[in-house]
């Protein structure tokens, strides 16, 4: 049995680092970097608990790889997203974008 306060001190650290990248900061990247870091937060929480803990059906294991597959999806599709807006407004500061006049098929300016 493998003491949980080392990986639960890390998870908190990695948390808290993500959740400072997704509040405090405006480039769409960055953001993105912070939201990556709570869902590996996450993952460490759940491999660490379901290795201290005699699960039979390994759980924390195959959640994290849940975890893994959703984390990859999201990364595409908010990547997308950032390129598009890079594409149409030439930067991705998200204090400056405003897609209420932005039209489907509209291209560059």
């Amino acid at each position: 049995m493998i003491h949980l306060a080392g990986p639960y001190l890390l998870a908190a650290v990695l948390a808290g680092l993500g959740a400072y990248g997704v509040l405090a900061r405006r480039n769409a990247v960055l953001v993105l970097i912070g939201v990556e870091l709570i869902l590996n937060a996450a993952n460490l929480l759940l491999v660490s608990v379901a290795a201290a803990g005699g699960d039979r059906w390994a759980a924390g294991n195959v959640l994290t790889l849940f975890v893994i597959t959703i984390a990859a999806a999201e990364v595409v599709v908010a990547l997308a997203v950032v390129l598009a807006v890079y594409r149409l407004r030439g930067d991705v500061d998200l204090d400056d974008v405003d897609l209420d006049d932005a039209t489907v098929g509209e291209g560059q300016r």
